[in-house]
C-alpha cells in the first residue's frame, strides 16, 4: 500500500505495511525537525534533518542495548528457576521409597 506523508511541508509518498505507523514515524520526524530549528534557527532543514535522524538512531540504539540488556536477565532468571525446580525434583524423586518387594501383612 502506498501512504502520503508530509514533512516539512514536503510530501512523500512511501510503501508501507502499515500505514498508521507510517504517518505517525512522520509526524514524530516532523516535530522533531520544526523543534530543532526554532531551537537553532541557523541550522538549516537538511542538517536539522540529518540531526534528527542521527538522535533518533542514538535512541533507538539505546532501545535496543536495553532490550537486550532485559533479555540477558531474563535468561538468567529463567535458568536460575529451572535449575531450582530441577533440584526439587531430584531432591523428591530420591525422597520417595523405592518400589520394592511388598510386605505381607
Amino acid at each position: 500500500m502506498q501512504k502520503a506523508i508530509t514533512i516539512l511541508g514536503r510530501t512523500y509518498t512511501l510503501r508501507a505495511d502499515n500505514g498508521e505507523d507510517l504517518e505517525n514515524a512522520a509526524g514524530e520526524v516532523d516535530r522533531r525537525v520544526r523543534e530543532l530549528m526554532k531551537r537553532s534557527p541557523a541550522v538549516d532543514a537538511s542538517t536539522a534533518a540529518i540531526l534528527t535522524a542521527l538522535n533518533l538512531a542514538s535512541e533507538l540504539r539505546n532501545v535496543r542495548a536495553r532490550a537486550r540488556a532485559e533479555l540477558q536477565e531474563a535468561d538468567h532468571q529463567i535458568a536460575a528457576v529451572e535449575a531450582v525446580l530441577e533440584a526439587a525434583l531430584s531432591h523428591e524423586g530420591a525422597a520417595e521409597p523405592g518400589m520394592g518387594p511388598e510386605e505381607e501383612e
